[in-house]
């Protein structure tokens, strides 16, 4: 299978949401597309994410676990890392690789199935473009209501490239994933779920983040 058809077998009806199916395509494809930087990128997402030992982390659409599993040993073995992903493949591929205080979990950023206030730290990289659009709010209060008073939230997705060929090449390989800004995208989706956004701009290999609380009961 062309590893194009990795990101077009989900993504050509974006709105309508997806999964992707074959972990070992994927991982090859990811680790062309980032020119062997993978490491470094995700290394620095986790950084933006600020963990702490001894922490509760989330990660919503976690694929195979990638960044879950840089996240693991910075929250040490007292803390712990719990990866959702809709694709019953993906968190297979994940748990086969997944360090003692990882776990994975099938299911659905919209649908979380954990307790209020249960997790300090959600993330979610290059996921929210997978969730249909009519889903996406739900999916935002949803990360809300599992973070604890005070926890917070770090969002990645694509920007698309600035020059138009650059952008058409992008877009046949990836199809819808990239077409959309983030401004577009995302919206008022963070604020609106009742988030504080503290920080937002570009990151390498053309991905942009939104850093975020959820605020203090004193400070709501």
């Amino acid at each position: 299978m062309a590893l194009g058809k990795v990101f077009h077998n989900h993504a050509e009806h974006a709105d309508a949401g997806g999964t992707i199916d074959r972990p070992r395509a994927y991982e090859l494809f990811v680790t062309v597309g980032f020119l062997g930087a993978r490491r470094t990128v995700f290394t620095r997402l986790a950084a933006l994410a600020r963990p702490k030992a001894g922490e509760r982390v989330l990660d919503v659409g976690c694929g195979t676990g990638y960044l879950s599993r840089v996240l693991a040993p910075v929250v040490t073995p007292s803390g712990h890392v719990t990866g959702l992903d809709p694709s019953p493949a993906m968190v297979d591929y994940a748990r086969r690789r997944a360090p003692g205080n990882c776990d994975y979990v099938v299911g659905e950023g919209q649908d979380l199935p954990f307790p209020d206030r249960s997790f300090d730290l959600v993330v979610s990289s290059l996921a929210v473009h997978h969730i249909p659009s009519g889903d996406r709010p739900e999916a935002l209060r949803q990360m809300f209501r599992v973070l604890r008073p005070g926890g917070r939230l770090l969002i990645v997705e694509f920007r698309p490239p600035t020059g138009h060929l650059a952008g058409h090449l992008v877009g046949l390989l990836t199809g819808p994933a990239m077409r959309r800004g983030p401004a577009e995208l995302l919206g008022t989706l963070i604020p609106d779920a009742g988030f504080r956004i503290e920080s937002q701009g570009d990151l390498p290999a053309m991905m942009y983040h939104v850093r975020a609380t959820r605020p203090q009961p004193a400070d709501a």
